[in-house]
């Protein structure tokens, strides 16, 4: 991890030898040119140095992973690095401190040797020691490191041996033992099955996450099926391949059977011994299986450019990269997932007892461990090989349960587990490897969320400028690559095809809190199980603990606090970090009820970056919260502030400020949320994104217009008087795409024809009240709905079906209509809203009748009817929703509960109903029988 930490190191360099940092120390050290030179200098050395080092080890064969004497370099690596970012946040801290008090201050008191000079010649000798380490570690390096990339090629390493040893061990698994696969081998044995008459070859890639059995299942399919070709081959390539050497190998491999290999096989290069390959393959029915393929490349450097094969040839690739899909022929990917419950048990009494069922006695235990296994087959077959040695009896079991975390991480009976999983986060680029660590701190089971998640990694430094996109955007791609490399697993994703949220597999976090504890990158607290907590501690997330630890700790290295026990006792959490932990980054609270006063003194924590007090009880913000220059993120969403402080117009780099309150979490309440007041100068924050939400006051909704940056902006208790002027604004708003607008009250009519240049990103659009004649007309629907995915209308009272007005909006994924129709009849007519995945209909008063032509939303996945309780019929052309998954007739009558009960239209999808207002929903049986 010595690589992540070095690159914060660099990043914080920049920082402090940026023009915003030396124009701020130039008039405060105008008397200390020397000292600020000679530090500026050694930084400048000190980060060339650091860049060259982690270009080094960005470089450094896998092979040297498992050596000791390297490992021991990099952890004094990371020490140094570490201490290095200590250094230039004091450095930061002093120029930020002095700016804001101002020199005067010391002049006035008559200090001979002020206070800042003491710490500016402090930071010069810790900068010396700093690069003075830095040589020291180059030098023990030369001493005492081997360097295995310098010794032969096919020295392979400890850790590469061991996945290639596990592969090959996958050729001789039996039928038996391969568990909950059964479709997959289905389809697999199908798309290798050759008939006489077929000519055209394909490609198969069977993709998941490392330990899922790929390897396995492709083998066993491979030796069923290679004797009905005319050659085949089995080739390993990993990620440490060379192009010459495997298509040796391939040689060799397709010509075992009788056929000899060419004499000058062994002198070819590469381009001639691909000729050749083409030219022996092109007139042969062929198999050939290109196992753990790690990056597209791979496969053009080996069967890129062959002769087109008319004899029904097939190509198998196993790997874990799921955008290794793309190689496969149409409808020839297969995604290999974890193992349900029942599978995974079967599976693991197979190994633990040799047999398909538990003793009672170790039933409870049993279903503990493997529900700690999550149905990824390698980790079951091998704690199930290793239980097995094991006595069979609860107190035995608990204890592996209870520490299987550690046997993972240490015991040499779960190397496979742990050195394929392993590989993964090793092949992972440097700038994954700090965000997917950051994710394993969470709590098991963590849900996270994508917005969230990003703006926390962005905090911590994360995120590198990519070109003309934003930091989000460049970490959503970083999200998007650990889910494609499988070391995520997403859960759920919008209407729009982005992730909502995802979580961590929990054998996958076990290992990764072990590789963060060793490369002291963060701990996972949590009470009666969690490591060591001491002052170089920099990340600190507590999911469960009974006491308030860090009222009595002192953690001055500490970046990142992150706290998910609700439970714990927290009142003075803000004052314990505000006082020992100067140098803290992110500060994430919330649900935590017991808070409810910010000190003044979080304004010192000048490096924060992201401050979370979200479901808290805080009433009122300090007025030192001006302070937090660097504040990037405050999300202070669903507490009870009123008002937000004249200052927080100054945080100028703040770029997510969320201040909503809720007042009806069910939304159906006309009010169901309150914005803030935010006083004159809300036109300074210009690198706002996203603003959500602000309460509409004449002076604010003109500053809005100089925020050009905002992507999402929610606007509440807009009047009928300020519709004019709040289009003017939004004119200038052209990079938004998420609008909310929220009317004062119900008569009040929302006017938006003044718009005649909208924004043309616009993705998401909620409109909250009555809306004026000819909205659907205006040029936010005619020009700004071209790219329009999320229609929200709620209360706009429509007269008119509003539903031809809208038909035309292509892209729409999601739509809901909650009290925004008081007529009686809508029709969805054929080719109507063709990509339209969710259909929410609520709260329509006089809606009787409700139907579906043939044709229409053809794309429908969800559809939700809440309280039309004048709905007469159950709705008409149900039956042609072919893609629909699931329905749901909530808050309904007894009346209509017995016409459900005889419809038959709808088979084989879930149907979900509840009676008037109770919160229990159920499944209507009778529509799925």
């Amino acid at each position: 991890m010595a690589e992540g930490v070095i690159l914060l190191a660099v990043t914080k360099i920049g920082t402090a030898l940026g023009n915003e940092v030396i124009n701020k120390a130039g008039p405060l050290f105008r008397n200390f040119k020397a000292q600020v030179g000679e530090l500026q200098g050694g930084m400048s050395r000190i980060s060339c140095e650091l860049r060259l080092m982690h270009e080094f080890l960005c470089t450094m064969d896998i092979r040297n992973r498992k050596d000791q004497v390297y490992g021991i370099w990099m952890e004094e690596v990371q020490k140094v690095a570490h201490r290095i970012e200590d250094i230039v946040d004091e450095y930061l801290f002093l120029v930020g401190q002095r700016h804001d008090i101002g020199w005067r201050f010391y002049l006035m008191k008559g200090f001979k040797q002020p206070e800042a000079l003491l710490s500016l010649n402090r930071i010069v000798s810790l900068i010396k020691e700093a690069e003075a380490s830095l040589l020291h570690l180059f030098q023990a390096k030369d001493r005492w490191v081997p360097m295995a990339n310098n010794g032969p090629a096919d020295n392979s390493g400890y850790i590469v041996e061991r996945s290639q040893h596990l592969a090959s061990t996958s050729h001789s698994i039996s039928d038996e033992d391969l568990v909950g696969v059964e479709k997959n081998k289905k389809d697999l044995l199908e798309w290798l099955t050759v008939t006489d008459n077929e000519m055209e070859g394909s490609t198969v890639v069977l993709y998941g996450m490392g330990g899922l059995g790929k390897t396995a299942l492709a083998a066993n399919v491979y030796k069923q099926q290679r004797e009905n070709y005319d050659c085949h081959a089995w080739v390993s390539v990993s990620q440490t391949y060379s192009p010459i050497d495997l298509l040796w190998k391939l040689f060799k491999e397709l010509h075992r059977d009788g056929e000899t290999a060419p004499t000058e096989i062994n002198t070819m290069d590469l381009i001639y011994i691909k000729g050749k390959l083409s030219k022996f393959l092109e007139q042969k029915k062929y198999l050939i299986v290109l196992d753990d393929v790690w990056k597209q490349e791979a496969f053009n450097d080996l069967l890129g450019g062959l002769a087109p094969n008319t004899k029904g040839s097939r190509i198998v690739i196993t790997t874990r990269n799921d955008d290794i899909a793309k190689l496969a022929s149409e409808g020839r990917a297969l995604k290999s997932e974890c193992l349900p419950y029942d599978e995974s048990r079967l599976l693991f009494c197979k190994k633990a007892f040799r047999m398909d069922d538990c003793p009672a006695e170790l039933e409870v235990h049993t279903k503990e461990i493997v529900d700690k296994c999550n149905g990824l087959p390698l980790a079951i077959v091998s704690v199930g090989s290793l239980l097995f040695v094991r006595e069979k009896n609860p107190t035995e079991w608990k204890r592996i349960h209870d520490q299987l975390g550690w046997e993972l991480a240490h015991n040499p009976g779960l190397d496979d587990v742990r050195n394929t999983l392993y590989l993964s986060f090793i092949y992972l680029p440097t700038y994954l490897k700090s965000c997917f660590l950051y994710c394993a701190l969470f709590p098991e089971d963590c849900t996270f969320h994508r917005k969230v998640l990003i703006r926390l990694w962005i905090a911590e430094g994360f995120i590198e400028e990519r070109g003309h996109s934003t930091l989000e955007e460049v970490a959503e791609g970083y999200l998007n690559e650990l889910v494609h490399r499988n070391m995520l697993q997403p859960l759920e994703c919008n209407s729009f095809g982005r992730i909502r949220s995802f979580k961590m597999h929990d054998i996958v976090r076990e290992l990764a809190i072990d590789l963060s504890q060793k490369g002291s990158f963060g701990l996972a607290y949590e009470y009666g199980n969690h490591g060591i907590l001491d002052t170089n501690t920099r990340r600190l997330v507590v999911s469960k603990c009974s006491t308030d630890i860090l009222s009595h700790l002192q953690l001055p290295r500490l970046r990142s606090c992150i706290i998910f026990d609700k439970a714990m006792p927290s009142s003075r959490i803000l004052d314990s970090v505000a006082d020992k932990s100067k140098y803290i980054v992110v500060l994430e609270l919330r649900g935590l009820s017991s808070i409810e006063q910010v000190p003044s003194a979080v304004g010192c924590l000048f490096n924060l970056r992201y401050f979370g007090l979200r479901d808290s009880k805080v009433k009122i913000l300090p007025k030192s919260i001006e302070k937090l220059s660097n504040l990037l993120t405050l999300d202070i969403f669903n507490n009870m502030i009123q008002e937000l402080p004249h200052g927080i117009v100054k945080l100028k780099n703040l770029r997510h400020l969320l201040v909503e309150r809720i007042v009806d979490p069910s939304h159906r309440a006309f009010i169901c949320r309150h914005g803030m007041r935010i006083q004159k100068g809300l036109s300074n924050l210009t690198n706002l994104q996203t603003l959500n939400t602000i309460e509409a006051r004449e002076d604010s909704i003109k500053e809005l217009g100089e925020l050009k940056q905002l992507r999402s902006l929610r606007i509440s208790n807009l009047k009928e008087t300020h519709c004019a002027l709040f289009c003017k604004s939004l004119l200038k708003m052209q990079l938004l795409n998420q609008l909310h607008i929220t009317m004062s009250d119900k008569d009040g009519i929302l006017q938006l024809n003044e718009l005649k240049t909208p924004p043309l990103n616009l993705q998401k659009l909620i409109l909250r009240g009555r809306l004026a004649e000819e909205t659907f007309q205006s040029p936010l629907f005619q020009k700004g709905g071209k790219k329009l995915c999320g229609l929200y209308l709620v209360w706009s009272c429509l007269p008119e079906d509003p539903l031809p007005s809208i038909s035309g909006l292509d892209n729409l994924t999601e739509l809901h209509l909650t009290e925004a129709f008081v007529g009686k009849k809508l029709t969805f007519n054929k080719g109507w809203f063709p990509n339209l995945k969710s259909l929410k209909l609520r709260d329509l008063p006089s809606l009787n009748k409700l139907k579906i032509k043939k044709g229409a939303m053809a794309s429908l996945h969800i559809l939700q009817l809440v309280n039309l309780r004048k709905l007469k019929d159950v709705p008409a052309g149900l039956e042609f929703l072919t893609t629909l998954q699931s329905l749901s007739f909530l808050h309904i009558t007894e009346e209509f509960l017995v016409l459900l009960n005889e419809y038959s239209g709808i088979k084989e999808i879930p149907v979900w109903y509840s009676i008037e207002d109770q919160p229990v929903t159920r499944k209507c049986k009778s529509l799925i029988n």
